[in-house]
């Protein structure tokens, strides 16, 4: 059966309100802050991904689940303008679309979010054919989502069943609890692992005390594991051998949805067959040129793009 799309994308998908940077504690009481900026855009992890993704130039279709509202149909409108495929993003008569707001402050930001539709997504929401014809699987907001998460490794099972690689950035356990034996089973069906510095810790536990140790001790579930590490840049464990790269030269305006344009990078050059070192560089290339701009997708980069710079910084993919 031929494949229907390079990548099938699962997960979160909302309008941000982004704000910031806020230069003082955040006062309750009534008080009016001013910050410099504001901007609302397409948030979630999962659709942030899914359009740096179709920036790149794959073919994308995402599953997932939104309200029939305003938000919703902004969410719809603004993954089709950006090239992504919403036939299986599904509208919820009777739940709103979620909805975040995101305050910076510094490299720092907090996160507000309303859930709306993401306890209610399924597994039912993802179309078994989908999974069967798709070259490579994504799923994000794994601790949002929890109905979803239930039968995500069923999931990527029949994915990888099908011959397809599958991935999965986990983001914030908004509990805390960061349950590992919750989580074995869904690792067990990931091919990439795409945390950053801190999930990676802390799915790890407190045997891995570096980012480094965290990768090394997560690749022992079969997975690869790519960590994004903001200015210390990214790293990538396969279970034997530890890659580094280095934090492209980028003065950023805004660091929002970074990792998820990392994890569209990732998955785009490895659905393109280039090694391990070079994947993770072009990644780190696309986290750092998506913060150009405010919002997440606003400035993610084409291929040329992204390459482009790999190349001026002197690495050369193969």
């Amino acid at each position: 059966m031929p494949h229907t799309f390079d990548l099938l994308v699962i997960g979160d998908a909302n309008p941000d309100v982004i704000l910031g940077p806020l230069t003082a504690p955040l006062a309750f009481g009534q008080r009016e802050q001013l910050v410099e900026s504001g901007c609302l855009t397409l948030g979630g992890s999962a659709a942030i991904m899914a359009c740096g993704a179709a920036r790149l130039g794959l073919s994308v279709a995402f599953a997932g689940r939104v309200g029939d509202d305003d938000a919703g149909r902004y969410v719809r409108n603004t993954l089709a303008e950006r090239g992504v495929n919403t036939d299986f993003l599904h509208l919820d008569a009777s739940l709103p679309t979620p909805l975040t707001v995101v305050v910076t402050r510094g490299e720092d930001r907090a996160i507000l979010t309303s859930p709306g539709t993401l306890a209610a997504t399924t597994g039912d929401d993802v179309p078994a054919h989908l999974l069967m014809t798709s070259r490579h699987v994504h799923a994000a907001a794994y601790f949002l989502m929890p109905r979803l998460a239930k039968s995500l490794p069923d999931l990527l099972r029949t994915a990888r069943g099908h011959g397809a690689v599958t991935s999965l950035d986990t983001n914030d356990d908004p509990s805390g609890l960061w349950d590992a034996a919750r989580l074995a089973p869904v690792l067990a069906a990931t091919d990439i692992l795409l945390p950053n510095a801190y999930e990676a810790g802390r799915l790890a536990g407190p045997i891995a005390r570096t980012p480094q140790a965290a990768a090394e001790h997560l690749a022992t579930h079969g997975t690869l594991v790519a960590v994004k590490n903001g200015a210390e840049g990214a790293l990538c464990h396969d279970g034997r051998r530890l890659v580094t790269a280095a934090a492209p030269s980028v003065t950023p305006k805004d660091t929002v949805g970074a990792g998820d344009s990392f994890d569209a990078g990732f998955v785009a050059a490895t659905l393109a067959g280039l090694p391990l070192e070079d994947s993770l560089r072009f990644a780190a290339a696309c986290g750092a040129l998506s913060t150009r701009a405010h919002g997440g997708t606003s400035a993610q980069p084409t291929w040329d793009e992204a390459l482009a710079h790999v190349t001026r910084n002197g690495e050369t993919p193969s």
